[in-house]
């Protein structure tokens, strides 16, 4: 199972609590958890983008380095890990992002990789004058489809004139090209529509894990991802995203959960169920449905696993046995610590990962 890691490009990271651990989205910040992660093999780091923050006492996501930037940056001092930056659909034009990750891949051949933002914050584009209206809720993955479809011509052809609703090139044009002629690209489409996205357009596809210590329970929407991928014939698997909370016993872990919870910054879980209520047409299964939710909004409804360094092993290692999941993406309370926490006392403890290490030990 592939692991990767969420870069806090955000302040705060994932937590939106007064209690958890405050920091600025520094450059040497996000350099150190990326060349750490390589360290401990991991496969590959996420940034994502953010252009307006959710206030509240803590400022949250008020302070937001730029993906691409920070992802070029990053290409030129690692070495081996793969490198997604995020592509905001309604700020970016397909041909200029084509470039941006062609750059990328410049920098370092065969890593480079796009994951697609179709945005679901009125306020955060309205503020630059970019928010379509709200008929951007029902057509915003046709208008990703499309743009999706651009990237790609450009990448493997040099050259294109789509043609579409949103999109119209006319001889548009793009050199060089990536070195194999292919950039993967990423997706986190949660709803049936979004997820039928994935299968057509995407190489994988984020599904949120959810609720605490309940590593099984993304099973429902891995099944969906794989009836549309049946669906299309294409090889997209699925990339669950999880929070981890370790300590040395799972008492000490869940103390710290609990402390996080019991300070949630609730002036800024305001502006989320504020903004995600402006979409009229969103199922329960969809991001902005999700990560409103109450119970488990003070980091954003992702899946959590809390408890001792065996604990989170051994439910990672049970996510990798759910159906459709090609790996796994972490976020920590602590990024510095928690990514040595997991290269040092939880990796070497899931079998998902050290099988995989000696199966590529005896190969060589």
């Amino acid at each position: 199972m592939e692991i990767g890691v969420f870069l806090p490009i955000g302040n705060n990271g994932w937590l939106i609590s007064k209690s958890s651990p405050q920091y600025m989205p520094t450059f040497e910040l996000n350099k150190t958890v990326a060349q750490r992660a390589e360290e401990h093999g991991l496969d590959f780091a996420l940034s994502m983008i953010k252009f307006k923050g959710f206030g509240g006492e803590t400022g949250f996501w008020d302070h937001c380095l730029d993906s691409f930037t920070l992802t070029a940056a990053l290409a030129s001092v690692t070495e081996r890990i793969r490198l997604y930056a995020s592509v905001p659909v309604l700020a970016l034009p397909p041909a200029v992002a084509a470039r941006m990750a062609v750059t990328v891949d410049a920098i370092a051949p065969g890593r480079a990789g796009v994951n697609i933002v179709t945005g679901w914050a009125p306020a955060e584009y309205a503020q630059m004058g970019l928010w379509p209206g709200d008929e951007h809720f029902a057509n915003r993955y046709a208008r990703a489809a499309e743009y999706v479809t651009v990237l790609r011509q450009l990448w493997s052809d040099g050259s294109s004139d789509f043609t579409g609703d949103f999109y119209q090139m006319d001889g548009c044009v793009l050199s060089p090209r990536p070195a194999n002629g292919h950039i993967d690209v990423l997706a986190a489409g949660q709803s049936r529509t979004g997820m039928k996205f994935a299968a057509e357009h995407a190489d994988a596809n984020f599904i949120l894990g959810s609720g605490v210590n309940t590593p099984l329970a993304l099973a429902r929407s891995t099944a969906v991802l794989a009836e549309h991928t049946r669906a299309t014939g294409r090889d997209v698997g699925a990339l669950a995203l999880f929070m981890v909370i370790a300590a040395d016993t799972d008492a000490a872990a869940q103390a710290k959960w609990r402390d996080y919870h019991d300070n949630a910054d609730l002036a800024a879980l305001g502006y989320v169920t504020e903004q995600t209520a402006a979409d009229r047409v969103a199922g329960d299964a969809s991001t902005a449905r999700i990560v409103a939710l109450p119970e488990g909004a003070v980091n954003l409804n992702m899946g959590t696993l809390v408890g001792s360094y065996e604990s989170v092993a051994r439910m990672l290692d049970q996510i990798s046995e759910v159906n459709g999941v090609k790996g796994v993406i972490l976020v920590f309370d602590e990024f510095i610590e928690g990514m040595e926490d997991f290269g040092t006392r939880i990796q070497p403890l899931m079998e998902s990962r050290t099988a995989a290490s000696r199966k590529s030990s005896r190969k060589s």
